[in-house]
């Protein structure tokens, strides 16, 4: 297809201006204002529009290929024509977005361009890991690469713009879209946040590769009561502050051009509705100038939330809370225009909204080049599309993502000399489980099995005993017996138990965090036979498996690990690959400990086993059953005391380095996440025992030691005051080093007023 240049699309010297701007430094791009080209051009544009023209740029219909939410009826190309659509949801393929391309740029009266979003939200047709796995590494390199791989195939298919990263703290397992996001930790969100902005974003938004991310679900939406999907949000303003805002910001502060309302309230307030956090926190008070889209049929639902007692004024409360996109329910072109031209909605909020969304196709070059994506006879998307490169760092994001949460007797790794080895489990070979949830364009046929991945990594020489042993989440228990039977034949045994993908996503939340089904008694009555056994489990959100702990010897976490999960699965059981992941969310005993989480505050009776009237329970431990940041290797590390540059700071000079050094006391090569925790002792009003500050990754020889130092300033000690001020109060301060929350030395140090 020819290349397209927009009669008012800048000129060579305008794109040097706003490439200049988006060319800064990757890791630090503070929020993007629009450059007086950008301006001009904007002003230019919209001063040829009608008002239905204006709510057209605003109205996001689904497209041919969504599959999310309930049925609505497809955009046609004749809206295309009228200048009725700006975007559109779940379209994907370099030749249908190309056609219809063609059809906005040289059929419609001004030629504007199409954006095509689509949910690429761990992967495209290379699926990686599911985010709570990735995030498991704790390596923000690694996972910027994913969000990167992921950017450069989506935008061969044709996408501009990502409805991700999802960056919601979740504390509460129960919920199904905990599998998306970073898990419980604000620190760990943000810094993962920011990595995949940049990931998906790239260097230059101009270039071909890049799709604009989108921080999602702005606000509190992991905080739904009861784990229900879709539910209210009780949150005090500290709370939201301290724990759910952090990594929107640090998405804002990486770049990201586009935020997505969430299907929550907070304090009576439906989020498409909240113009105070909208329209006051994210734009004026953070400066951030990007487009903001509702989720789907978010603005539609303020009515059924009770606020809006019809569709114009659904679109109107929208509107003016700065929602500038209307996904699926397409009440701004539809029930706005008249409603515009009577003055029931005031004009600026329209043109407010609409040079956001043109600011956005502009910052992506769709006026200069709106075919980026169109080669003939698709070449780029074939070129680009599962490559030996992007396997081969899928696979490795998988390695780097298993968490060893057992390992009694040294059970792993195997030795790929077992002569006979009993492969048992319904999610042994289970295609889709690879992928797990929200893998939107990826398909089974190019994921690797468990089963799999063992049969490449043993060849001929051991015999494979395969057993079902029970359906994922049925209560049949006939087939325990081919499973023990199995057991008994072979010199080790490797289980394959966990979730169905479907049961780790939107609205698929739950009650009981067991292995469903009849599973735990599988392991059980396998684990009986006294057969070495290994653990593998599946699944998106943690999962209360105590009743298998020494019972079970060997139990890694593998989630749902994506196409290449079969032959990283096999890499880490047989040794090739040493585990290093770390857990990026509590697990608990069951699920009537939930929430539960590290960072929680101390009570007025902080448990204690020999008080009765203290905070803990009759039937299970207070203490989690595996904390955050707990992951095994395998070999050992030792942790020396920490040290601290100074004994104490002076608020003029904030500024802490805390070493250690870490030794590897076994004999294997590996890799360890050392991690830094702070406390503030005393304060003006209450703090958690502890929060993550720091963390980093150090590889070792077997003997070998290195020093890893840690460099603390304000905003690793401040908090909010009593006023909400962001201060450091004087006193003294606790740090934590170690390799998980719940293993750690400490040290302390004072900050003086003066």
């Amino acid at each position: 297809m020819t290349r397209y240049h927009h009669p008012l699309a800048p000129t060579p010297l305008r794109v040097g201006l706003l490439a200049a701007l988006l060319a800064a430094p990757v890791a630090a791009k503070p929020p993007v204002y629009a450059t007086p080209a950008e301006t001009a051009f904007v002003d230019a544009l919209m001063a040829k529009m009608t008002v239905e023209e204006k709510l057209g740029q605003l109205n996001q219909p689904p497209g041919v290929g969504n599959n999310t939410g309930p049925a609505a009826m497809a955009g046609n190309e004749d809206q295309i024509r009228r200048g009725e659509i700006g975007s559109y949801l779940g379209t994907q393929g370099a030749a249908l977005t190309c056609r219809l391309q063609k059809i906005a740029v040289e059929e419609s009266r001004l030629g504007i361009p199409l954006l095509f979003g689509y949910d690429v939200i761990h992967g495209h047709r290379t699926v990686f890991p599911v985010p709570l796995a990735e995030s498991s590494s704790f390596d923000p390199e690694e996972v910027q690469h994913a969000a990167r791989v992921a950017a450069v195939e989506a935008a061969a298919h044709g996408i501009h713009w990502t409805y991700a990263p999802m960056v919601d703290i979740a504390r509460d397992p129960r919920w199904g879209r905990i599998v998306e996001g970073a898990g419980e930790d604000p620190y760990l969100g943000s810094v993962l946040a920011a990595a995949r902005v940049r990931g998906f974003q790239g260097e230059d938004l101009r270039k071909p590769d890049a799709v604009l991310a989108t921080a999602k679900h702005f606000v509190a939406y992991g905080a739904a009561e009861a784990g229900r999907d879709y539910n209210v949000a009780d949150i005090s303003e500290r709370t939201l502050h301290e724990v759910y805002l952090p990594p929107f910001k640090a998405a804002i502060d990486a770049g990201a051009q586009s935020i997505m309302a969430s299907f929550n309230e907070i304090a009576g307030v439906p989020m498409h509705a909240h113009r105070p956090l909208i329209q006051d926190l994210l734009r004026k008070e953070w400066g951030w100038d990007g487009l903001l889209v509702s989720d789907y049929t978010g603005v539609m639902e303020l009515m059924p939330h009770g606020v809006a007692a019809d569709r114009e004024q659904a679109g109107a409360l929208g509107l003016r809370a700065g929602v500038d996109v209307d996904m699926v329910s397409q009440i701004y072109v539809k029930d706005l225009p008249a409603a515009v031209k009577a003055g029931r909605v005031p004009m600026a909020e329209v043109d407010a909204s609409v040079r956001r969304v043109l600011n956005a196709k502009y910052r992506l070059g769709l006026f200069d080049d709106p075919y980026r994506s169109c080669t003939p006879d698709g070449a780029r998307e074939r070129a680009l599309t599962l490559t030996p490169e992007h396997r081969a760092a899928a696979r490795r994001m998988a390695q780097k993502s298993m968490v060893l949460l057992e390992n009694e007797g040294d059970v792993l790794p195997l030795s790929k000399s077992v002569r006979t080895l009993a492969v048992i489990g319904p999610l042994a070979d289970h295609r889709r489980a690879m992928l797990g949830n929200w893998a939107v364009a990826g398909r089974e046929e190019d994921a690797i099995t468990p089963l799999e991945g063992l049969k490449a990594a043993l060849g001929d020489k051991t015999r494979l005993i395969v057993a079902k042993g029970a359906d994922i989440d049925s209560q049949d228990t006939t087939g325990f017996a081919d499973a023990v039977a199995a057991a008994k034949q072979a010199d080790a045994v490797v289980m394959f138990l966990g979730e169905h993908p479907d049961m780790s996503a939107e609205a698929n939340n739950r009650t009981s965090l067991d292995l469903p089904g009849v599973q735990e008694q599988l392991a059980l009555a396998v684990a009986a036979t006294g057969k070495p056994v290994a653990l593998v489990l599946l699944n998106g959100r943690p999962l209360s498996i105590g009743r298998l702990k020494g019972k079970v010897p060997a139990i890694l976490e593998a989630w749902f690990p994506g196409v290449e999960g079969g032959p990283a699965i096999a890499d880490v059981l047989f040794g090739d690959v040493n585990p290093s992941a770390k857990l990026p969310v509590t697990f608990p005993h069951n699920v009537g400990q939930v929430p539960i989480y590290y960072a929680h505050k101390n009570t007025g009776r902080p448990p204690s086993e020999q008080e009765k009237y203290t905070s803990k329970y009759l039937d299970v431990p207070w203490t989690p059953l595996y904390a955050f940041g707990h992951g095994l290797s395998y070999t050992t590390f030792r942790y020396d005391a920490p040290v601290v540059s100074k004994k104490t700071l002076v608020a003029s000079a904030l500024q802490q380095q805390v070493s250690v050094r870490v030794t590897n006391t076994g004999k294997r090569a590996g890799e360890e996440v050392v991690q830094l925790y702070v406390r503030d002792d005393v304060a003006s009003v209450t703090r958690p025992v502890r929060q993550l500050r720091g963390f980093q990754r150090v590889a070792l020889q077997p003997g070998e030691s290195k020093v890893v130092t840690f460099t603390l300033g304000f905003d690793d000690l401040a908090m909010l005051d009593d006023r909400m001020q962001r201060v450091v109060e004087p006193g003294t301060f606790t740090v934590f080093v170690g390799g998980s929350s719940d293993r750690t030395r400490e040290i302390g140090f004072e900050v003086a007023d003066r």
